[in-house]
C-alpha cells in the first residue's frame, strides 16, 4: 500500500531539504529528537528513536528517498520507502509531496501521523 500527501511550506526548497537531513534542524522542525545524515546510505533517527532508516537517494533541494521503519514494524517486515519531492513555488515557498510506500494496509494510520507530527510542526517552524 502507498499514499501521497502534500503541503506548502514557507521556505525555499534548499532550506527544507537541509532541515530534513540535519539531525539538529529536524529535531527543531518536528519537536522530536533526531539524528541525520546528508549522504546516501547514511543512517538517521527521528522522534526519539521511534523512526530509524537510511538515505537511499538524495538530489539536493529536489528529492529525498529513504528506507524508513518505526518501532511498530514487525520483526522481518521490510522497510517502507519514504519519498519527499520538493517543488519550489516562487522564491520562498516549497510544495512538499510525500509518498510513503511498501506498507501493509494496517499502516494507513501513518498518513494521519505525517500530517500531525510533520506537516503541522513544519508549517509552524518555517512560519
Amino acid at each position: 500500500m502507498q499514499f501521497t500527501i502534500s503541503v506548502t511550506i514557507n521556505a525555499p526548497a534548499r532550506t527544507v531539504y537541509k532541515a530534513w537531513l540535519s539531525g539538529k534542524e529536524h529535531s527543531k522542525m518536528t519537536g522530536g529528537k533526531a539524528t541525520g545524515s546528508a549522504r546516501v546510505n547514511g543512517r538517521f533517527t527521528a522522534w526519539d528513536d521511534y523512526v530509524v532508516g537510511r538515505n537511499v537517494e538524495l538530489r539536493p533541494s529536489k528529492l529525498i528517498r529513504q528506507a524508513w521503519r518505526t518501532t511498530e514494524f514487525k520483526s522481518g517486515q521490510e522497510d517502507s520507502i519514504l519519498q519527499i519531492k520538493l517543488h519550489p513555488k516562487g522564491k520562498n515557498k516549497t510544495k512538499v509531496v510525500l509518498t510513503h510506500s511498501n506498507l501493509p494496509k494496517s499502516d494507513l494510520h501513518y498518513k494521519k501521523g505525517w500530517k500531525e507530527h510533520y506537516f503541522q510542526p513544519m508549517k509552524e517552524y518555517f512560519g
